[in-house]
């Protein structure tokens, strides 16, 4: 699996993220217990990569499973570089739930590990290849826009129908691991299956009809979200979002929003908004966050991945004019 890989400033210091993990991960919810998070606990034991996987596996695995996070709130899950303790813990846990290629750390400790249960996301669903600008009148353009363009877009999250494939295998992997459970782990998955094809719903209604459908992003994180509800997401900076834009793609930016009545720049909480609020002010744009949930902050808009996925939507109806 070739993902792309992508490299981001952490918001927290190095120093803070050593010490949280010499303490011990964090809580998720009250499946995640600090206290036991080495593993071998009395109940089903799941060390998941970052936030969406740990919300996947919290929700499915209720109060049979015991889930702790590989990277901690507020640190940018792609520059994660997983300690020895945390290598440990991973080999005394029941399972593992990843997304291969997004966190080569990751996918060199789950390679080395003798764990019989290692779920890998993006098998669970189809991954594509996306340029800076997907969806709508994309297809065209997309090879036409900066080295990124080759690699497969890891965000598969961000579509909630692809978020549900992956909870169906998510579910039936456990129901597989832990089958003293596996009715609970059944009907746990299918209420996510539903309230995810709700949410689905919520966007197709929302975005159904708005003045225009093009939105700008610092980086191609909405792609697949792009594709499922008609819409085209113009990046600045590709799948890559501290890469510099050049001045080209500055003024074709810029030519763009003034032709497809673009209204807002969407900047996300974990990077660095300057690029965003510079090209918005040139362009007399305005800016706004739309989060691609890599983890939930006291910045994020909502306290998990439904509350923010809502967010997002009311967002992108403000920004495309929804009617």
């Amino acid at each position: 699996m070739n993902v792309v890989r992508r490299h981001r400033r952490h918001l927290i210091s190095g120093t803070a993220v050593a010490a949280a993990t010499v303490l011990g991960l964090g809580t998720l919810t009250a499946c995640s217990d600090s206290s036991a998070a080495t593993g071998n606990t009395d109940k089903f034991d799941v060390v998941a990569s970052f936030y969406p996987m740990a919300y996947l596996a919290e929700q499915i695995g209720g109060k049979y499973v015991h889930v702790t996070s590989l990277t901690e709130p507020g640190q940018e899950p792609h520059d994660l570089e997983i300690s020895a303790k945390q290598t440990a813990q991973l080999q005394e846990s029941d399972a593992v739930l990843y997304l291969k290629g997004l966190q080569p750390s990751v996918d060199d400790a789950v390679a080395q590990s003798e764990l019989k249960t290692k779920i890998d996301a993006a098998t669970l669903t189809s991954l594509e290849e996306h340029g800076n600008e997907v969806g709508g009148h994309a297809a065209e353009h997309d090879d036409a826009h900066g080295d990124e363009a080759g690699g497969k877009d890891p965000h598969i999250w961000l579509d909630p129908v692809r978020y549900a494939e992956v909870a169906k295998g998510v579910g039936a992997a456990f129901e597989k691991a832990d089958p003293d459970h596996a009715d609970t782990y059944k009907t746990n998955t299918e209420e996510l299956v539903m309230k995810l094809g709700a949410l689905d719903d919520q966007f197709r209604s929302g975005l159904k009809d708005t003045r225009t459908k093009v939105f700008i992003t610092t980086h191609a994180a909405f792609g697949y979200l792009a594709e499922r509800y008609g819409l085209t997401e113009e990046a600045i900076s590709g799948l890559d979002p501290e890469s510099e834009p050049s001045g080209a793609r500055v003024r074709e930016l810029e030519k763009m929003a003034k032709a497809d009545g673009v209204s807002t720049v969407f900047y996300e909480t974990l990077v660095s908004d300057k690029t965003a609020k510079t090209i918005a002010q040139d362009a007399n744009l305005k800016t706004d966050v739309l989060d691609p949930i890599e983890g939930i902050t006291s910045r994020s808009r909502g306290k998990d991945y439904f509350s923010v996925q809502e967010a997002n939507l009311k967002a992108l109806q403000t920004a495309l004019g929804a009617k």
